[in-house]
Parts: structure tokens; C-alpha cells; sequence
């Protein structure tokens, strides 16, 4: 599935908090780990002397120390762990390094040094998970326990081709975790724009869009389970009707006590033009519970945006 993972880390243990989940992906996909720290040189500003060249260079040491120790812990179940340092910001040197080194799956925890706030993700992680083009899972700092493994996995479908690229992943993670694995989908209830209540008629058109809808979702369904039936995989299913797919499905992931979500960056109203959908958007910025998001566009296609252009940079970076 993917062959090189790369763990961000910043020496706090809001940032470790992956850990676990590092063992467990590796280890399903097989695929080499990078621990990834970047040391950044403070600001210099008034009043202010810069780090002298001694404390830099204690400063690196402590933070190779740092990734030594924590890839000894991994060396214990994993087969190849690997360190790099650089020197630079937190969220670019992240993105360069994935850029260059074939990184095609990232594990990301929601905050790190700065601490827990009251926004879901951090700015450094938000910069990277925006910027980076890359698979990864998002790991929620403020709930994180011990995880050892995912018992209830919930993969989110729209009955699109692009939707559907989440369901290999599931599959192999619930075959690796014997876990049960979840299909859902949300139909959107129509929207009519109105400035009255609904008429008789509208309820009826809403009514035969939906009934149209969830027939050809049900028949989408009872085709993917069975061609998953044939690889020896019974997943259960859910069809919902719901104004926010979002919303409902973090419903659903709530009352089915769900693990790990699992979806595709778009589904079929995706544009190339934006990092992911509005579905995933949502659950980067408003979901709870562990968030595996699968990229399907390569960084060297995305369209770079005006504040890119304006800086001068350089495409997907």
C-alpha cells in the first residue's frame, strides 16, 4: 500500500502520542518509518542575543539524542527506523523533506509544543497537512490513549470511483487489526431554494429524489460488499439521509463507537484545484477521532495558489 511513513516530531509528548499508531501501520503496510525532527533557530529580536554556536551545537545533539531514543523504542517491533534532522521551519522542512525522499504516508499528531487549544489541529500541522499533497493519518493529541490496535473501523463512500480508493486501505487495516470495518454513506438531502415553507409538490420531489438516490446507493453497496465477500472480507454497511454528510457521519462514528476513519481526500465533486473536499475538510477541522485521509493528487499536479505564486515558490511547495 504505502512504503515510506514519516513521523514529524518536536520533543513534546503531545507529539508522541503517534507512537502507537506508528507501530500499527508499519507494521499492516510493511513499509519503512522516517522519524523526522527540524530544529529551528530562534528569531532574533530586540534585546535578544542570538544561540551561540556552542548552544546550537548542544541543541543538535540533545534533539539527535532525542530521535535515537524514540527509534531504539520503535527497532523493538519494527524493522527499519530511520532519523533526520534538519535545520529550519517546522512545517516547510516537513514538506520539503516528503517532497524529495518519496514519502507517500505521513502520521501527524493534531499539536505538538505549543500545547493543546481550543482549535482541532495546530498551525504548524495545519500548514503541512494544507502543503504536503501526502496519505496520512491525523492522530487527535487531546483524546490519544495507549492505542494497541483499531477494533471499529468506519470508511466513508459517496459511490464514487474516487470515494472507493479508501477501501483498500480498510481492508487491509482490518485485516491486519481483525477488526470489524464499517461502510457508510450519507445522502444529502436535497436542497430547493425557497423564500416559503415547501409546497406539496416540493415535499414530493424531494421525497422521489431521495427514494431514486438511496436505490442506486443501496445497489452500489450490495456490489462493493459483494466483491469483498469474494476476498473473504464481510463488512457491515450504513445508509443515512442526512443536509450535512459531515455531520452525520461523525454521528455515526460516535454512536458505533468508531476507532479509525478512513477516507478519500475527494469524492465525485472533487477539484484539483483544492487540497480535498468539503467532507474532509470537516473532519480535519471538527472530527474527534483518529483520521486516515487518502491523497489522490500527487503534490507535482496540484495548482498552486495565489499566495504561492505571489511568494515565488516553487509548485507544490
Amino acid at each position: 500500500m504505502f512504503s515510506h511513513i514519516l513521523v514529524p516530531l518536536d520533543g513534546s509528548d503531545l507529539a508522541e502520542c503517534v507512537l502507537p499508531h506508528v507501530n500499527i501501520m508499519s507494521d499492516a503496510m510493511g513499509a519503512r518509518v522516517t522519524l523526522f525532527h527540524s530544529l529551528e533557530r530562534p528569531h532574533q529580536t530586540a534585546g535578544l542575543y542570538p544561540v551561540s554556536p556552542l548552544d546550537w551545537h548542544m541543541l543538535r545533539a540533545e534533539a539527535r539524542l532525542y530521535l535515537d531514543r524514540i527509534a531504539e523504542k520503535l527497532r523493538e517491533t519494527l524493522s527499519e527506523v530511520n532519523c533526520v534532522l534538519v535545520e529550519g521551519s517546522a512545517a516547510e522542512s516537513v514538506i520539503e523533506y516528503a517532497h524529495g525522499n518519496d514519502v507517500d504516508f505521513m502520521i501527524l499528531s493534531s499539536h505538538g509544543r505549543s500545547g493543546l487549544s481550543g482549535w482541532n489541529i495546530s498551525s504548524v500541522v495545519q500548514k503541512i497537512i494544507l502543503r504536503s499533497y501526502t496519505s496520512m493519518l491525523i492522530v487527535r493529541a487531546y483524546g490519544a490513549d495507549n492505542v494497541t490496535g483499531y477494533n471499529r473501523i468506519m470508511v466513508a463512500l459517496d459511490c464514487s470511483s474516487r470515494a472507493e480508493t479508501a477501501v483498500s486501505m480498510g481492508v487491509m487495516l482490518a485485516g491486519a487489526q481483525n477488526a470489524e470495518l464499517l461502510l457508510a454513506h450519507v445522502l444529502r438531502a436535497p436542497e430547493m431554494p425557497r423564500r416559503l415553507p415547501p409546497s406539496s409538490e416540493d415535499i414530493k420531489l424531494s421525497e422521489q429524489l431521495i427514494e431514486r438516490n438511496q436505490a442506486v446507493a443501496e445497489d452500489y453497496l450490495r456490489q462493493l460488499t459483494a466483491q469483498l465477500a469474494s476476498e473473504n472480507v464481510v463488512p457491515a454497511t450504513r445508509l443515512t439521509v442526512g443536509r450535512n454528510v459531515a455531520a452525520t457521519l461523525e454521528n455515526l462514528v460516535k454512536n458505533e463507537e468508531i476507532e479509525l476513519v478512513i477516507l478519500s481526500a475527494h469524492g465525485y465533486e472533487g477539484d484539483t484545484n483544492w487540497p480535498y473536499g468539503s467532507v474532509a475538510v470537516s473532519f480535519i477541522a471538527s472530527g474527534s477521532t483518529p483520521l486516515l485521509v487518502m491523497q489522490d493528487i500527487p503534490f507535482r499536479r496540484a495548482a498552486r495558489t495565489r499566495a504561492e505564486k505571489a511568494a515565488g515558490e516553487n509548485a507544490g511547495h
